[in-house]
């Protein structure tokens, strides 16, 4: 009995300091990890991936990647631990259509994507995107839930002590599969990080509005195959194109402002 009155104390110690946590967008989330810990994961994860995936070595389409990023963590806050030149990105040479941000400023970019990313706008909304994750501290919220919850402590005591799982650690940042209790999260974090995203890349110069029409192409790509939306981490290509739509009311106006201040970038990808 006293044992599981000690797991009720620790919870509740842990909903405590959580409770003065909150995301970029203002929403109440569960986020008590040391990030100094969660950068060192992420830095090794990315190190990891490295070996195991081949890096792109093409050097017109690595160029035209650093650019957008480059573009889009300038205007990253330096409230949020990360100067523009401490961000690594590297491209992967895979067909997946995926990209990733970690802890630790990293990110990776499948050449997949950049067949679905037609121009520069719908690569730094995918940029801005992955870079929201990291903003709003999701791999640190998707672990302290998992922890709190119990399901996950065993998973993550694994991830924290043992740095050559890399299993743990992919799942943990959220580059793995998570279901059941922690799905609904996943999907929170989703359409949090469009937001953040698209505020990110009309800060930068870039157009919101493509956004949208960059989850039009990932329609099309699917082939009608995506899971269900609550069968899913992700919110459907259709939610996500209405909010994206939604959003380019507001954000349309940080685009021409942008612009008007001489954000106007122009990274090109030869054919």
């Amino acid at each position: 009995m006293k044992r599981n009155f000690k797991q009720y104390g620790v919870a509740a110690m842990l909903l405590s300091l959580a409770a003065c946590s909150s995301s970029p967008t203002g929403r109440s989330q569960l986020a008590f990890q040391n990030e100094g810990e969660m950068a060192s994961m992420g830095a090794q994860s990315f190190e990891q991936l490295k070996q195991k995936e081949k890096v792109s070595t093409d050097t017109n389409l690595n160029n035209y990647v650093q650019c957008v990023a480059k573009n889009i963590v300038q205007n990253v806050p330096a409230s949020y631990g990360y100067e523009p030149a401490a961000w690594e990105v590297v491209v992967f040479d895979s067909d997946q259509v995926n990209a990733f941000a970690l802890p630790g400023a990293k990110i990776g970019v499948y050449t997949g994507l950049l067949k679905v990313a037609q121009n520069q706008d719908q690569l730094a909304a995918v940029i801005g995107h992955e870079v929201g994750h990291v903003m709003a501290k999701h791999s640190n919220e998707r672990m302290s839930t998992q922890i709190l919850a119990g399901v996950g402590m065993a998973a993550a005591g694994v991830a924290l002590s043992d740095v050559d799982n890399k299993g743990a650690y992919l799942a943990v940042l959220g580059l793995g599969a998570t279901y059941g209790l922690i799905l609904p999260y996943s999907r929170v974090h989703e359409s949090e990080a469009d937001m953040i995203g698209q505020e990110l890349m009309a800060e930068s110069g870039f157009d919101p509005a493509e956004a949208a029409e960059l989850w039009r192409n990932m329609a099309k790509a699917s082939g009608g195959n995506a899971p269900p939306e609550l069968a899913s981490t992700h919110p459907s290509p259709q939610t996500r194109i209405n909010d994206l739509t939604a959003g380019v009311v507001h954000y349309n106006q940080v685009y021409k402002q942008a612009q008007a201040n001489g954000k106007v970038p122009n990274c090109k990808k030869s054919s």
